[in-house]
């Protein structure tokens, strides 16, 4: 019997792959609410890590990562690598080439990067920071910031070193201490890290009450790499995901 092949299970659309934390238990279910009825393709693979995150157990996933990148199928148009902090401690281009020494066609972005690249499409430089993290892993991501262009005038930690726990963070505690951080003066964006952490049911709700955009981890991501698979058309993605990223 003969057959016909076509494109894959997504049609004609974009091919896009995750690289997880095997702790993570919030990225895909939040990819999941952005891209549902789409034509898009979304692929993962699992990287081991601590459930104890440090700045170490962060290092750690280098060595892994083209292990884990090969699980993925070849031929994607954008991988991410789904990790703020692990992207922060081991490099933006540490991290695209180690993806690309098993994808080497394949564009590569992180959550860190897609967050400066969502920033910038905001234009917003002045930020208040949320994160779940111990001090010794919020610090490098503040100095990254701080290195392209980005004051963090307010910081809030949750203080979590266990990324289970991270993601059983209920998204009210998130909004209000959203909140709360957006009273700081001169801040222009607030942002929410961690790909761990729920925050796309509360984005739209905290941008309307502080009138301020909510760039969150997962949200930058999912929207960095639909712009690096349209070669930076985002026009093409507006209206596809929670909170102003996705309209301006």
């Amino acid at each position: 019997m003969k057959y016909v092949l076509n494109n894959g299970a997504g049609g004609g659309g974009a091919r896009l792959g995750l690289i997880v934390l095997a702790t993570d238990e919030t990225l895909e279910f939040e990819a999941r609410q952005l891209l549902a009825g789409r034509e898009i393709q979304l692929l993962h693979a699992r990287i081991p890590v601590a459930r104890d995150i440090t700045p170490a157990s962060l290092g750690a996933m280098d060595a892994a990562m083209p292990v884990a990148a090969a699980l993925l199928p070849e031929g994607l148009d954008v991988i991410g690598y789904a990790c703020t902090s692990g992207a922060t401690v081991i490099g933006q281009a540490r991290v695209a080439a180690q993806v690309q020494s098993v994808h080497p066609q394949t564009r590569v972005t992180d959550p860190i990067s897609a967050v400066i690249a969502a920033l910038g499409h905001v234009g917003a430089a002045r930020i208040a920071m949320l994160t779940p993290y111990v001090p010794s892993v919020t610090a490098p991501m503040r100095a990254l910031l701080a290195a392209n262009g980005i004051e963090t005038m307010h910081e809030a930690s949750f203080a979590e070193g266990d990324d289970r726990k991270v993601a059983r963070i209920d998204p009210a505690s998130t909004r209000a201490a959203l909140l709360e951080a957006a009273k700081t003066p001169g801040v222009e964006a607030l942002f929410a890290s961690c790909t761990n952490l729920q925050t796309f049911s509360i984005i739209d709700d905290v941008e309307a009450e502080t009138g301020l955009p909510v760039i969150t981890s997962n949200q930058a991501l999912l929207w960095h790499m639909q712009v690096l698979a349209a070669d930076g058309a985002s026009a093409e993605i507006a209206a596809a995901g929670p909170g102003r990223l996705f309209t301006v």
